[in-house]
């Protein structure tokens, strides 16, 4: 046993000596670690003069610029209802069938001001505190697109046109309560995965506390998966040639599914949407219609958001269904009143 003993120790006896050391090619990790950076910033630094790359780098600040300060706002309301709001409440206010539940979430959406980065970490809180998700998602997509800043800014693009805020609200909660129902009939559990963080007060512990911890969760979680979209926007803003828009304006059908692409890779704040949609003067009032009720609802950098909060499967599933019910309900909504 003793032998046996010594014998582990000798074995083990080079391993213990030998210590952690340089590498055995240290100058040359050295010499890159001293070039290689320098080398990258300089070319980045010669390319960023070339005017695709300034018009980029333009569009996704202007993106991420225009969503801070609502997702912000966002993170904060979620902060104050995981602290603040007794689960109680929402069981007060909402209705206790789901099906009734998902209008009224809804219509909720028209007094909360925000944008579509604000109301995926409410959504998120709302589900945490025991709200069913039919209602919560109705809430996310019509918060964005009917809120009262939205309404306004509409109204602003359009002079004397109060048909299309009308059209824009209808169509929206439309689009909000029908995707509420169509999760209530087709929804999985297993396709949601809420992000995990800490839902309610706890006894004992500071409820300003409480709030700066959900808070500053959910706005870095958030606030990467913003960054990522306001990337692909800006990509697509500078690798497609104005030509290429002007060949879709010709085609009623045509141009309704171009504005919807573009609202979805666009990925334009829905305050300022409106206005884009306004300068759009070559495409018909339905097709413009569409690129403000869609965009709201499904962009690249809300895709990225709910893929973040909520989970890949979700996103995927969700953001594709809304897209179809947006457009169907924009083209309905708009072939009346417009």
């Amino acid at each position: 046993m003793r032998e046996t003993q010594e014998r582990v120790r000798e074995a083990e006896a080079p391993i213990v000596r030998a210590g952690p050391g340089w590498p055995r090619h240290w100058p040359l990790l050295l010499l890159g670690a001293a070039v290689v950076p320098g080398a990258v910033l300089y070319l980045v630094g010669r390319s960023a003069e070339l005017p695709a790359i300034q018009a980029w780098r333009t569009v996704a600040l202007s993106v991420v610029v225009q969503a801070v300060p609502f997702l912000l706002l966002g993170t904060a309301m979620s902060g104050a209802i995981n602290a603040f709001v007794p689960a109680s409440v929402f069981t007060r206010l909402l209705p206790k069938r789901p099906a009734l539940a998902v209008p009224v979430a809804g219509a909720a959406g028209v007094v909360l001001p925000g944008c579509e980065c604000a109301s995926v970490p409410v959504a998120n809180s709302l589900i945490g505190r025991g709200v069913t998700p039919a209602a919560a998602f109705a809430f996310l997509l019509s918060a964005p697109a009917v809120n009262p800043i939205v309404l306004t800014a509409t109204a602003v693009a359009f002079p004397g046109r109060p048909e299309m805020v009308l059209a824009r609200l209808l169509a929206s909660l439309l689009a909000a309560a029908a995707m509420g129902w169509l999760w209530l009939w087709l929804g999985k559990e297993e396709w949601l995965r809420p992000a995990v963080r800490h839902t309610g007060h706890q006894p004992g512990r500071s409820r300003w506390a409480e709030f700066r911890s959900g808070f500053q969760h959910d706005f870095l979680h958030a606030g990467g998966f913003l960054v990522v979209g306001a990337l692909a926007a800006a990509t697509f803003n500078v690798a497609v040639p104005p030509s290429v828009v002007a060949t879709f304006a010709d085609s009623a059908w045509m141009s309704v599914l171009f504005l919807a692409a573009l609202a979805i890779l666009l990925a334009v704040c829905s305050e300022a949407d409106a206005f884009v949609a306004a300068s759009l003067s070559g495409f018909s009032p339905v097709a413009r219609l569409t690129f403000m009720v869609v965009g709201p609802m499904v962009d690249v950098k809300l895709i990225a958001l709910q893929a973040g909060t909520f989970g890949r499967a979700f996103a995927v599933r969700f953001s594709a269904a809304t897209a179809v019910v947006a457009i169907v309900c924009s083209v309905l909504i708009g072939g009346v009143l417009l």
